[in-house]
């Protein structure tokens, strides 16, 4: 199964990255680990988690405030990463980037 980042997505991880970086320690390697985790367990079970809206869903991370909202478009095979979201930011934000 493919999976892909909307450019908004991916800048969000970016800054989310540079955000844990500053913190020092590690921690943005630790994040980077624990998306990438989550995002593996998105494409091996693409359907476990419940829908978060009509044409996605959403699969929190284990150890940081973020979840992945994805959209799983099962005709090509693929996951769409539509947002790489904190839990605490305005929950519908990201509902703009949607085209379907």
């Amino acid at each position: 199964m493919k999976c892909s980042f909307h450019p908004k997505a991916k800048d969000e991880f970016l800054e989310a990255i540079d955000y844990y970086k500053s913190c020092g320690t590690d921690l943005d390697l630790e994040f980077v680990n624990e998306i990438y985790s989550t995002i593996q367990r998105i494409i091996q079970f693409p359907t476990a988690w419940s829908r978060f809206s009509e044409n996605t869903r959403r699969c929190l991370t284990r150890r940081f405030p973020f979840g992945i909202i994805y959209h799983l478009m099962e005709d090509k095979d693929e996951i769409v990463i539509i947002a790489v979201m904190q839990v605490n930011r305005k929950p519908d934000y990201w509902k703009k980037r949607l085209k379907y």
